[in-house]
């Protein structure tokens, strides 16, 4: 029997099907026989996922509707069903199974191609087959053929799918009850929005919240220094005296202390010294550090990096891109090396190569798991291959190879000078800058350099500079919203956010929120979402999103201890060390917790019982038009037809009291409101009334 061979998609199955002789068939390759599969195989593939949960309603009817009545959602058994649109490729492969006795798992090495493949696997029903595990880090034929040569066991893997199936049903769970809960009770606040909630993305949209808020509560303050401006022999310099007041008086008071009250004096050059420092080159690409670096680059969003590097890997230019490692070992370091110079004429970057010796910094065998630093496969391609490359994948692939040269490069040097001059017994400090070598460095041209020590002049010590000594003024400045590359390090290093020692651990233990592959998936949900906004690469929380904080917090939602520490009993069900038995039930006694404190936290979070419709929310059909919908825009409320001639509208506020999406909807649906509390006349006293819609306008009825 021919083996079956399951790639996670079209594309990786195409770049097996060139490692052999085969031929295409509908849904799947027919593989010639060939020395590692005498008989010749089968080579199928998924579309992403094939096989989904099925939603609540396929539980239980009453779970169809949303109502609070019906929460909790905890199904007693977990069911799968093949994704609408994909039963067509799914029945090809469940009859290309039943037809074998050997299935081979060729999705992608980590936790979701091992998600995908045994989802897929089991709902075909099919059984009692020998499953075999590709494990590759990249898609060149001859790494290819090597690993179809060498196929692992299956038991790591099914570890993974544990794992990853653990994973799949907890953020269903969290996913199904927190949006059903949240958003059900804004809408008895008369928000008539859908509120995501999400085990990752929710936290995450809090820590921008409260960068946010840092940044809002943020109050400038003065404050002063001394600064001393120094003409020397051969040129002029400045120095700081180590002084930083928040009141001008304490700098006054210095100055007065060491006679320095009129500004002119002499000083002498008390100390100098010059140290030669050396930067090593830097560290080999993970996905994170490089979405980091193209988005200060280029300002490509963490999403666009990872689907450019997709097409790369893809096109057997770069090494598998999901990874978190910026090591190789020494099987890697080998063939790089071995083509330098080539590498070298294919970027045009040439340099005399300082050493081929592997260092520590970048080739350790011990620190490479499941895959190794992103790298410039084997492969090379043709100068043309590279110019008809779009412009992101080409910065990209650049950016990797001359991260990978930079082994192979000397360190950047530069002398380093130190200056303390005594100026009637104060001292000023002052360091200098001067390179003296390159290096690596020269790898990257239009690399912006951070603010920089200016150089000095020659000085001499004990030399004799005019001094002009003055009292600066500065002002503090506030935290800097987050860009979109930081965000994807923000999650990675959100432990140093954690007051508990405990879970800073944790925050660190696994890396933070989410994972190498799923981050940048993540923020394009909560964008999509619209918890978060970018202009100009700037992050900021919509109006949705701080509403959404509001509600969480103070919550263990809005903790990403509570994610890591999930997270971390993931990792021990990959490891068989956990039970996701176990696991699943502490997700739902969560949720039942959830149910039971939400109501009130809102009510101790200070939520008000009504609240004002999101601008650009849909709150009922237009009564006048019909055609349109009555939406939230500022300081009003209009119909969506205006454009056409619908001059329907409502005030945000009427007699100084704020109108909520509630009373608009009673208006628009019924033709009047209860009685609402607190107008204020004309005259300044409070009076309540409710409001009748008629002919398009409000008329107050007591």
């Amino acid at each position: 029997m021919k083996p079956v061979i399951v790639a996670e998609k079209p594309s990786q199955a195409k770049a097996y099907g060139d490692a052999f002789k085969t031929v295409k068939r509908e849904g799947y390759m027919e593989m010639a026989p060939n020395p590692i599969f005498p008989e010749g195989a089968f080579i199928t593939w998924g579309i992403g996922h094939l096989v989904e949960l099925k939603e609540p309603k396929a539980y239980d009817p009453k779970w169809g509707k949303w109502s609070l009545a019906s929460l909790p959602i905890l199904p007693v058994e977990y069911q799968f069903q093949v994704a609408r649109g994909k039963s067509k490729q799914f029945n090809i492969i469940k009859k290309l199974l039943k037809e074998t006795d050997t299935v081979i798992n060729a999705c992608d090495v980590d936790r979701e191609g091992s998600n995908i493949f045994y989802s897929i696997y089991r709902q075909t029903g099919v059984r009692g087959k020998q499953i075999k595990r590709l494990w590759i880090n990249s898609l060149e034929v001859d790494e290819v053929r090597e690993g179809f040569r060498n196929l692992r066991d299956n038991k790591e893997d099914l570890r993974l799918y544990e794992e990853a199936r653990a994973r799949q049903i907890s953020d269903w769970l969290v996913g199904m009850n927190g949006s059903r809960l949240y958003s059900l009770l804004l809408q008895e606040r008369g928000i008539h929005e859908v509120f995501a909630i999400g085990r990752v993305q929710t936290p995450t949209v809090f820590l921008i919240y409260q960068r946010q808020k840092e940044i809002e509560a943020f109050k400038p303050e003065k404050f002063y220094e001394i600064e001393g401006k120094f003409k020397a022999a051969k040129g002029s310099y400045k120095g700081k005296a180590k002084l930083k007041a928040k009141e001008r008086k304490k700098a006054e008071e210095l100055l007065a202390a060491h006679e320095l009250t009129d500004g002119k004096a002499q000083g002498d050059i008390k100390e100098l010294k010059t140290a030669e420092k050396h930067i090593p080159p830097q560290p080999l690409h993970s996905l994170s550090s490089l979405q980091a670096a193209a988005n200060r680059k280029w300002k490509y969003s963490p999403q666009k990096v990872l689907s450019a590097m997709q097409k790369l890997y893809e096109k057997k230019l770069v090494s598998y891109p999901r990874t978190d490692s910026r090591h190789i070992t020494s099987a890697e370091f080998g063939y790089l090396s071995a083509q330098v110079e080539s590498y070298q004429k294919l970027i045009d970057a040439p340099f005399p190569v300082a050493s081929k010796t592997p260092k520590k910094r970048f080739v350790d065998n011990s620190k490479v798991q499941e895959h190794y630093a992103i790298i410039p496969t084997k492969s090379l391609p043709t100068a043309r291959k590279i110019e008809g490359l779009p412009q992101d994948e080409r910065n990209l692939y650049e950016e990797v190879m001359r991260t990978a040269l930079g082994m192979f490069h000397r360190d950047y040097r530069y002398a380093e000078t130190k200056v303390v001059t005594d100026v009637k017994g104060l001292e000023f400090h002052t360091t200098g800058r001067t390179e003296l070598d390159k290096g690596w460095k020269s790898l990257f041209p239009a690399a912006k350099e951070a603010k920089q020590d200016p150089p000095l002049p020659e000085l001499a010590l004990h030399e004799q500079v005019a001094a002009a000594v003055a009292i600066v003024e500065g002002m503090t400045t506030p935290p800097k919203p987050y860009t979109e590359g930081q965000l994807i390090a923000m999650m990675k290093t959100c432990g140093k956010f954690a007051e508990d020692v405990a879970d800073s651990e944790i925050l660190k233990e696994v890396e933070g929120l989410g994972t190498e592959a799923t981050r940048s998936g993540i923020i394009e949900t909560i964008k999509r979402h619209n918890y978060i906004e970018v202009k100009r690469n700037i992050v900021s929380v919509t109006e949705k999103g701080r509403m959404l904080c509001q509600a969480i917090e103070g919550n263990l939602l809005s903790s990403p201890s509570m994610t890591a520490k999930w997270e971390s009993y993931l990792k021990k069900i990959g490891k068989g060390e956990g039970s996701s038995e176990v696991f699943l039930a502490t997700i739902g006694k969560f949720i039942e917790k959830l149910l039971q404190d939400v109501p009130e936290q809102l009510r101790s979070n200070g939520m008000p019982d009504e609240m004002p419709a999101l601008q650009g929310a849909e709150i009922a059909i237009c009564p006048r038009c019909r055609k349109g919908s009555i939406v939230s825009r500022r300081g009003s409320y209009g119909c969506t037809e205006h454009a056409n001639g619908c001059k329907q509208s409502f005030p945000a506020v009427f007699l100084k009291k704020r109108l909520t999406a509630k009373h608009i909807e009673y208006l628009c649906t019924r033709g009047k409101t209860p009685v609402i509390k607190g107008f204020v006349s004309k005259n300044g006293k409070k009076f309540n009334a409710s409001l009748e819609l008629e002919e398009g306008k409000l008329k107050m009825k007591f």
